[in-house]
């Protein structure tokens, strides 16, 4: 969840004034949280508020989008997705723009099966992005991340993307001086999951995914899902961003996370290796400093 968070504050300054290269300061008083941060903790709530089998799950997304989406009128919206944020009744637009694919984390974490994973994935986007390719953009990038939550290797995700979902027979290296500003999902997620198969750790496929180029908050954004589910946050970095969300962002993260408990990334030499943070230990978010304290804290492996 936080790992797609992260993903687009730091691309969020490469946005447009791309740096095809990896060698950038990751986070820096420039970076800032777009409409993709928003709207994942707007469907992480709608999770939250929602029946234990999910069956309300569409017209919760409808309502979180719309009632904290409202609360940040200049974060980046799309032009159709700003009317429908607004709108009384507000209805699918047929679109297959990425922003399907970079909101929707937070189902990676909360399925309890494959076919779960991908019946929220399409709850929670066609209320908006009902086209075709918006919706299996969305489904691939919830499917990555609960195989790699699940304990599915690098190879086994990128067979399963390859083959029920975008072909994988490019590198980055072939794309990163010619990949442009692309919206669609189709042009963002496979890249966007490219970035993770060519890592090696988690910082590793956010810098994959910014050095391409293109829309790159919501490149890294989707990254930074998958990323997190399968190597975990460095508790630096962890730290770090979350000086970047206000009181309200910082809640709704807190009560994802003490449901569906974080990835840490442990380092040893060089291995990356997943910790989760003990379901008992639960974070406090009535005041941030408690929230930095508890959340950094190295975890215990269980």
């Amino acid at each position: 969840m936080l790992g797609a968070i992260i993903g687009d504050i730091v691309g969020s300054r490469f946005e447009w004034n791309n740096y095809r290269a990896k060698d950038f300061e990751f986070l820096t008083y420039k970076c800032f949280p777009t409409d993709d941060s928003i709207m994942s903790l707007a469907l992480a709530q709608a999770i939250m508020e929602s029946k234990s089998d999910y069956s309300d799950l569409s017209e919760k997304a409808v309502e979180c989008m719309q009632r904290i989406g409202r609360k940040y009128p200049d974060c980046g919206y799309g032009g159709s997705f700003r009317n429908w944020i607004v709108a009384e009744s507000p209805q699918p637009y047929g679109s297959f723009g990425n922003g399907a694919a970079m909101r929707v984390s937070a189902a990676g974490f909360a399925a309890s099966s494959m076919e779960e994973a991908k019946q929220l994935a399409r709850d929670m986007t066609a209320v908006t992005h009902n086209h075709p390719e918006g919706m299996k953009g969305a489904e691939a990038t919830v499917v990555a991340i609960y195989m790699a939550r699940s304990g599915s290797s690098i190879l086994e995700i990128r067979d399963e993307i390859d083959k029920n979902y975008y072909p994988m027979n490019f590198t980055l290296r072939q794309i990163r001086s010619s990949y442009t500003f692309d919206e669609t999902c189709q042009g963002t997620v496979p890249q966007a999951l490219m970035a993770f198969f060519e890592s090696t750790g988690f910082e590793d496929a956010i810098r994959n995914a910014v050095s391409i180029g293109g829309d790159s908050d919501t490149l890294a954004a989707i990254t930074g899902g998958v990323a997190e589910a399968y190597y975990g946050i460095p508790a630096d970095i962890r730290k770090h961003a979350l000086t970047f969300l206000d009181e309200e962002l910082l809640r709704i993260l807190t009560e994802i996370e003490n449901k569906y408990p974080p990835m840490m990334e442990k380092q040893t030499k060089d291995m990356h290796v997943p910790v989760k943070r003990k379901r008992a230990r639960k974070v406090s978010g009535d005041s941030r400093e408690n929230a930095w304290n508890l959340r950094c804290k190295p975890p215990t492996p269980t």
